[in-house]
């Protein structure tokens, strides 16, 4: 049974720092794009970031460039995502995701392009 299940979620100040962890099981995804998306109350859910395979390419959200880092480790079959400077508008629950394989590499930008999904981790950030 694929498993993703995020952690490290939780309660933070503006302007601190939180790191999200997504560990697989199952089966491995070190061949699969991963991604993080968040989705706030009331809204749809966005994408945050993604990575490729060996981690060679990264692609952000404008709204979260500069401020949040996603990286993987494939030998623990993990993926995280490191979010400093953290902004009461990044309140929201956060997903990992598992893409499917054989697009390119803009195409790991929409929700659509991911098969596998965790339960997702809150995330709240007090002004």
């Amino acid at each position: 049974q694929v498993q993703l299940v995020e952690s490290g979620g939780g309660l933070a100040q503006t302007g601190g720092s939180l790191r999200l962890s997504c560990a697989t099981s199952g089966r491995t995804f070190s061949s699969n794009f991963m991604g993080w998306f968040r989705q706030a109350p009331g809204k749809e859910r966005t994408f945050v970031a993604t990575i490729s395979q060996n981690g060679g390419n990264t692609y952000y959200a404008d709204s979260v460039k500069g401020r949040f880092t996603i990286s993987r480790d494939n030998a623990k079959n993990t993926v995280y995502l490191q979010m400093n400077s953290l902004q009461p508008e990044d309140t929201a629950v956060y997903y990992c995701a598992a893409a499917i394989t054989g697009y390119s590499n803009t195409y790991y930008l929409k929700d659509y392009a991911y098969r596998y999904w965790g339960q997702g981790t809150q995330v709240t950030v007090s002004s």
